[in-house]
Order: structure tokens, then sequence, then C-alpha cells
């Protein structure tokens, strides 16, 4: 059990939040007004009651069934206020968590229900993201996802939008979706156009899938970061690669045991990769989702893994040096973030 004082700590210390879904992150009492702004019909009108159609609870049994949750939750992103909204609260909820960057990722063409062109959906996310910037004081930028289970046309339109906005809010594009049923190789024709605009590339892998995804996805895809990657243990030879090459993952406790990307808390890997010189980030995943926030998912390193505070920093630095972000700014979140390490007298 941590004691008071660690528990504090950790509240207040600066982190990164590289790895965070626009639509996880909804808050029940944001569905409701955006209901009622949209005539859309709720199947409860009380937040608590809200919450079992957009959350997972214990009981969820694969990555397929945590997915599903996104068909209740996209439903109110589907007009520019709703997404500017919704990024400019993404933004207020990581900064109560003392997040100082969040990159935040979405599908523009999952916001297209109402004639929103993949452009525009991307536009009005990053008006949401400057806002919360103003108001709170801190760095968002953000990821545009391609689909797994979109047809390539489609997730070739996200790249083509994604890059008009580089330099302008969007730092990279991901793939996203089904991973069992939808392997990276499927993409290669996508993210070597990510490549030929010069957009930055992450991909979801070695999370419903083994180890060779994470080869796929690094080799062939072109990533230079990679979500979750809990699988990655299973091939020492792509494990040892990832350390050569310095490749970041973007590691999600939380909705790591939930999606069963591993067995427990007992089988979790983010000790070992650490102590094996892997450079791991941790992140939310989808806060709303999966009932959590930035501060659980570090409150859980130091009382399951034994985290100290010196290692929580590591991994926060980890992450400024993983953000795609351009060497002025990166410069800038790195002396931001020493300082705060050093006004709260906390070990860098």
């Amino acid at each position: 059990m941590l004691n008071t004082a660690i528990k504090a700590k950790i509240q207040l210390m600066p982190k990164i939040d590289l790895h965070l879904h626009l639509d996880g992150s909804l808050k029940p009492e944001t569905i409701i007004d955006l209901a009622r702004e949209q005539g859309l019909e709720l199947p409860a009108v009380d937040t608590e009651q809200l919450l079992p159609y957009m959350r997972v609870g214990e009981e969820c049994n694969s990555l397929t069934e945590y997915l599903s949750k996104f068909d209740f939750t996209t439903r109110f992103l589907q007009t520019p206020g709703a997404l500017e909204r919704a990024a400019f609260e993404v933004v207020q909820q990581s900064a109560a968590h003392g997040c100082r960057y969040v990159e935040v990722r979405f599908a523009p063409q999952l916001h297209r229900g109402k004639g929103l062109s993949p452009e525009e959906a991307i536009y009005w996310v990053i008006v949401g993201l400057r806002r919360g910037e103003r108001k709170f004081g801190i760095m968002a930028r953000a990821i545009a996802i391609c689909m797994r289970n979109h047809h390539q046309a489609l997730n070739l339109e996200v790249i083509e939008a994604a890059s008009r906005y580089m330099g302008r809010g969007i730092v990279a594009v991901d793939l996203a979706g089904d991973e069992a049923s939808y392997p990276p190789e499927f993409f290669r024709e996508v993210f070597a156009l990510s490549h030929k605009k010069g957009i930055p590339v992450t991909i979801h892998a070695g999370e419903a899938a083994g180890a060779a995804n994470i080869n796929e996805a690094v080799t062939k895809l072109g990533a230079t970061r990679v979500g979750h990657a809990v699988r990655l243990k299973e091939s020492p030879e792509v494990l040892k690669m990832m350390v050569e090459r310095g490749i970041p993952l973007e590691m999600c406790p939380v909705s790591n045991i939930q999606t069963k990307a591993v067995t427990g808390w007992d089988s979790y890997p983010i000790r070992e990769y650490y102590e094996q010189g892997l450079n791991v980030t941790v992140n939310t995943d989808n806060p709303s989702v999966s009932g959590t926030d930035l501060t659980r998912e570090y409150l859980i390193l130091a009382e399951r893994f034994d985290f100290s505070i010196k290692e929580l920093s590591d991994l926060v630095l980890n992450s400024a040096e993983a953000a795609f972000l351009g060497d002025t700014e990166k410069r800038w979140l790195k002396r931001d973030l020493s300082s705060r390490f050093e006004e709260l007298e906390l070990a860098i």
C-alpha cells in the first residue's frame, strides 16, 4: 500500500499522454448534452445509468468486445461543435492530472455521419485542442487514425487529409481497430503514402496479436512508435530489435488488462520491458471507456510493480523524447518537465 506522501507526489507530478483516443474520452454528461442538441435518443438520461453503454467492466472478454463501446460514443461526435467540445474536454481532463503534453488520436472517417469531410473533422478537433491549450496552458496535438476494417481508399483519404494539417495540429497517423482480423501487412500501401507525405507513423500492434505484427509495423509500415506492444516478449528477436532501434512503446496498463492482451496483472510485462531497456511510455488509451486517468495509471505502476518516483519520472521523460514534436517544441517540453520536477522536489 502506498503512503499518502507518495500518492500526493504521483498526483502532482507532470505527465504526458501519447496514446489517448478522442471517442474513448467522452464524458457521460457531455453525451447527454450532445444528444439533446442533436435530437438523439439515449438509452438512459442519468450519467450513472449511461456508464454501462460506454464503459467496460471486469467482465470484458476481448479487444473486440472493448471496441464495441465506441459504436455508442461515436454517434454523438458527428458535428463540428461536438468534435470541438470533445477535443477541448480531453485537454481539460488531461490537465487535471498534471499532463503537460497530450496527443489525441481519432479516426476522421468515423465522424462523417452528418456530412463532414475528413479534412473538416480534423479541423474541428484541432480547434478544440487549441482552445484547450489556451485555457489550460498545456500542449496538445492530434493523430489521425486509419481503421483496419475500412477500405484502402478511405484510409488513403485520411493520409491525404492529415498531410494538409501537418505542422498545423496534426503530428502523425495511426492504424487501429481489430488487429487479429486485419494484420498490418494489409496496409503497406496506405503507410507508404504517409512516408511519401512526410507524416510520422505509430501503429497499434502486439495487443490482440503477436510480436510478428510489431515487426511488420516497424520494418514494413515504418512505425517509429508502437501502441501497446504487450506481446512483444513473445519474440526475443523482435524485442532485441526494438531495444536497438529505441522504438517507444505506448503502453496502456488498465486497458491492456481489460482487453485481455494479457491474462492479468501478474503477467503484465511493463517492469520487465523497462528493465530490459525498452523505451516504455505510460498512457490512458480511453479514460471514459476504461474508467481510468493518468494518475491512476501511474499509481498502479507504483503499487503493483514497485516503480519508484525516480522510475516514474523516467517514464515521463521517455514520453517527452517520444513525442511527435519538432526539436524546438521538444526542448521546451523537456525544460518545462525538468522545472516542474525540481519545484516538486522529485528526483530525476
